[in-house]
């Protein structure tokens, strides 16, 4: 076993003793650790040197130092807005979900039995984004509001009737990070985008002459503007719709509690972000975005989407719906690549309506609002001119040629304010705007003190909201701390998070999220911080974001490193334009043929066609490897147009393939870049680098290999690594120099630096472990794949594996042959080990019928035995069934999972009430009990219901 510096820590993250190692090498017949990977590993690809990173000496003194580099920030008043605002986390929100490992160490919830609380917290936040918009579809969030802008382009061209060559027509005061991020996705699309003042665009002559007499398939408006302004866009609605275009609205949730909703005027798609609902911003994120559609749009929606079904004894029951949707099913069809969402944030969100209310948010949009108002008048009474005249929370001045002396004389007072250009500023106010804030900000304007108006709307009358929102009772009944408390432990008790127990996902990675990695996510240092400060304001969390870019390039490699894409997805979607704009700068733009295995994950086909790339499938030989015979008849095939291939390495099947070298060689003798998924980078830290044995490009998943936690689906982090050659075309930023190079493809996500406030949990597991600590965590996540591998064996085939015998971090287990004899699914499995007390494993992928199991480093050979054990006592389950025993129908298999509720009264089942709750194995003091019975999925997507029920429907 590698020797470590922090001995410590290392110890603590990871699970198996000395001791227990010594056992599990003897299992599966090692003589070392060591033997065991250079047996498992290729020897091509090992790295030519020990990983050099110093560890700290302690948590205590890595606190310290990100204490030091915190305080380098310098926290102003930010007045900027564009999407960030400041905001009031209540504390019982903090406290008992960001704070909490059982909301920020669940995983995403395709498991919905031991998923209800999370589930019930992301129904609230659709209802909340539904009712606000007035749109009766909502999905359960999206990656921040950029996105979500780019994401309702593509939706509207799905879902138009107008001719291939209609273009995108997006108002100027649309935020300008998404217009930009929107041109960034348009690009390889083949999509054209129009930006105009459309204001005056209000008959279908106006639209016309906008774009030039070409036809629209698509419309976005922000409501309020950019520079703040409110206009009616029922009129520019109707002229779109008339011209066979739909209408998307960026919408500001808290503005749409006193405006109009957009559905009352005719929008079809609203879209924005949560952020100001008592999310931080974060110097730029994780935020949860949102869209919300009319009727007729939900099953297009991008994402994810909670409704409501039943279980087996018919009670209501949450459930992610139209999982068809999801991209590892459509693959090149898919019409997203999102996989990852901001479910933690989206919860947070939603818990703030309900902390608040319908009277709550009023109350803080009126003051908020009257803030601003009494900012306008004092500065129409000093004579400053306002350019909007309907406003919200935005005030935009007119100063000729005076921008910048303002926004100096601003500063000096220590308040950031926003320069449009040099005659225009704008300054928002939030909830956390004081008083003595607005007068230093009138000062810098020369005008006196600021009185704040009553916050009764402004604008016109038509646009005053007259529906109501909010209703149902969950947002009406936890305003005391008691109740709030209560209701969040509640949903809590009802989930599985790794708090509970092991969740032994396959290329997943659920591990250890140290509580010292995430001590500085809540500093106001790092979490008080707007994206678009100044840089000099910002030295310390950017200091944190260049040691983390270096370390990944040690790790990795690759030469350089951007961290701004906030999702694998987003990362994949990077890279693949890094290698667009390559091949075009080299004069070679037909290359356009991404060659993907069939054992990919499905967020790489979806990618790859959104980089405006065409899909070639590489087949799987028997073995489980990438047929090399068909890459090379492939690559052959589509020598002159061959762009890239996208292969995940280890693959997905859990092996180490020895013929990753001769691949990467096939492709790049053809011209091609390799792009090498790096979901599976923790079977390669420290010993292996992606960019030294044939990697173009990786994206690197932070919520996985590097320990930022799953969040119950996101937040997510994907930066990408590539060599030289495809530096200068990183994604960059339009408000930040520093994000990326001149010669970049554009923004990827809404803020400079992506989810940057989560940034400090990387830094922090990567400066605690050192490179012998990463080294050794890597070693144990193979070990611990090798011994349950040995284990289940002889009960459970391992359908791939090495030469020798050996799998990587993850191995994958047949249950079909089983199932042909037995008719046990891997569903009935995976709802049986609920009554274990575990989460199941990776279901029906990469293969269907069977399991991919990943243990990871963190868990304790106590633990992957108590896993072990429980998988073994099924399969003794299974072979009553197959003995005649029981039918399968009537099993305990296909009864789980069982509620404490199902066991009492009446009981029909051939098995004990005994071996249903407590089997053998089963702590009674540590009993995990599901709160629902097994949910009927195929009902949920029939009859979708995407927002909170009465609570007559829970009555029993």
């Amino acid at each position: 076993m590698t020797q470590v510096s922090s001995p410590d820590f290392v110890r603590r993250h990871i699970g198996p003793t000395d001791a227990d190692v010594t056992t599990m090498l003897k299992a599966v017949g090692q003589p070392s650790t060591a033997a065991l990977v250079e047996r498992a590993l290729p020897a091509g690809i090992r790295a030519a040197a020990e990983l050099d990173l110093k560890a700290a000496p302690s948590e205590p003194a890595v606190i310290d130092e990100l204490a030091a580099k915190a305080a380098r920030n310098q926290v102003l008043t930010s007045m900027i807005g564009l999407g960030y605002y400041g905001t009031h986390t209540p504390p019982v929100v903090r406290r008992n979900i960001l704070e909490n490992p059982a909301w920020y160490t669940a995983y995403t919830p395709y498991q919905p039995e031991i998923s209800q609380g999370r589930l019930e917290a992301l129904l609230n936040f659709q209802t909340m984004v539904s009712d606000l918009t007035g749109l009766p579809t909502a999905g359960a969030s999206l990656l921040d509001e950029a996105t979500a802008v780019a994401e309702a382009m593509t939706l509207m061209r799905r879902s138009s009737k107008a001719p291939a060559d209609a273009v995108l027509l997006v108002d100027h005061q649309v935020m300008p990070q998404s217009i930009a991020v929107t041109q960034t996705r348009a690009l390889p699309l083949g999509l054209e985008v129009v930006v105009a003042d459309l204001r005056a665009a209000l008959d279908e002559s106006a639209l016309t002459e906008a774009t030039g007499g070409r036809p629209i398939f698509g419309v976005v408006v922000q409501y309020p503007g950019a520079d703040g302004g409110i206009s009616d866009w029922s009129r520019l609605t109707t002229a779109a719709h008339d011209e066979g275009a739909l209408v998307t609205v960026a919408a500001d949730l808290l503005a749409l509690t006193l405006l109009t909703p957009p559905a009352e005027w005719g929008a079809d798609v609203a879209v924005g972000t949560t952020q100001r609902f008592g999310v931080p911003m974060g110097f730029g994120g994780p935020h949860a975005g949102y869209m919300s559609v009319r009727k007729g749009l939900e099953r297009t929606l991008p994402g994810r989407l909670v409704g409501v079904s039943v279980d087996a004894d018919g009670a209501p029951a949450y459930r992610l719906a139209l999982q068809t949707r999801e991209q590892h099913i459509r693959r090149e069809k898919a019409t997203s690549n999102i996989c990852t969402a901001q479910v933690l944030l989206a919860v947070m969100a939603s818990m703030y309506a309900v902390w608040h209310g319908p009277r709550g948010l009023s109350g803080i949009a009126h003051e908020v609002h009257g803030k601003a108002s009494g900012l306008a008048r004092a500065l129409q009474d000093a004579g400053v001119t306002l350019a909007t005249e309907a406003f919200f929370d935005t005030v935009k001045a007119v100063v000729p040629g005076q921008a910048d002396a303002v926004v100096a004389a601003a500063l000096d007072r220590g308040v950031n304010i926003w320069r449009v250009d040099a005659n225009h500023v704008s300054v928002s106010v939030d909830e956390t705007t004081t008083g003595a804030q607005l007068d230093l900000v009138a000062s810098a304007f020369g005008a006196g003190p600021v009185i704040a108006t009553d916050g009764e709307p402004s604008w016109p009358e038509d646009l005053h909201r007259t529906s109501a929102f909010l209703t149902h009772p969950v947002f009406n009944s936890h305003h005391s701390e008691t109740a709030m408390l209560r209701y969040l432990r509640t949903l809590a008790d009802r989930d599985y998070a790794l708090d509970r127990g092991m969740i032994p996902l396959g290329s997943c990675t659920m591990k250890l999220n140290a509580t010292t990695e995430m001590e500085a996510v809540t500093w106001p240092e790092f979490a008080n911080l707007h994206p678009f400060a100044p840089a000099d304001q910002t030295e310390g969390i950017r200091e944190v974001i260049a040691d983390l870019e270096q370390w990944l390039c040690a790790i990795t490699g690759y030469d350089s490193v951007s961290l701004q894409p906030n999702a694998g997805s987003q990362g994949e979607l990077a890279g693949l334009l890094a290698i667009h704009a390559y091949h075009q700068a080299n004069g070679e733009s037909d290359r356009n043929v991404c060659l993907i295995p069939a054992s990919a994950h499905g967020t790489n086909a979806a990618s790859a066609v959104m980089a405006g790339m065409k899909v070639v499938v590489v087949k799987t030989a028997p073995s489980g490897e990438i047929d090399l015979d068909d890459l090379r008849a492939k690559v052959t095939q589509h020598n002159t147009t061959l762009a890239a291939i996208m292969v995940t390495y280890p693959s997905t099947h859990g092996v180490f393939e020895d013929t990753i070298s001769e691949l990467c060689d096939l492709v790049h003798h053809a011209g091609g870049q390799v792009y090498l998924d790096g979901a599976n980078l923790n079977a390669l830290v420290g010993m292996a680098q992606p960019g030294q044995f044939g990697g173009d490009v990786s994206h690197l998943n932070l919520h996985k290999t590097f320990c930022i936690p799953h969040g119950g689906g996101g937040p997510g982090v994907g930066p990408i690594g590539v060599r030289s050659h495809l530096a200068p075309y990183l994604p960059n930023h339009p408000f930040s120099a520093e994000a990326g190079p001149d010669t970049g493809v554009g923004p990827i996500s809404a803020a400079p630096f992506g989810s940057a406030s989560i940034l400090p949990i990387s830094w922090a597991y990567v400066r605690l472990m050192g490179g012998a600590g990463l080294t050794r965590a890597t070693e144990t996540a193979i070990l611990s794949a090798n011994y349950l591998a040995t284990r289940l064996d002889e009960h459970y085939p391992v359908l791939y594996s090495g030469e020798d015998g050996l799998v990587a971090h993850e191995c994958i287990i047949d249950l079909r042959d089983l199932t042909k004899v037995s008719g046990v699914t891997v569903d009935d499995v995976a709802k049986r080990l609920i009554d274990y007390g575990f989460h199941a494993p990776t279901m029906s992928f990469p293969v269907a019928g069977t399991f991919m199991i990943e243990p990871t480093e963190s868990e304790s050979l106590e633990e992957l035995d108590r896993f072990c054990d429980a998988m073994i006592a099924i399969r003794g389950e299974i072979q009553e069934v197959i003995d005649g025993g029981v039918d399968v129908a009537d099993s305990v298999l296909r009864g789980a999972p069982h509620t404490a509720y199902s066991l009492v009264g009446q009981w029909d089942h051939p098995y004990t009430r005994e071996q249903a709750a407590y089997p053998v194995g089963v702590d009674p003091l540590r009993k995990y009990w599901s709160p629902v019975r097994r949910v009927d999925g195929a009902k949920g997507d029939r009859n979708l219901i995407c927002s909170c029920p009465p609570p007559e429907a829970f009555e029993s």
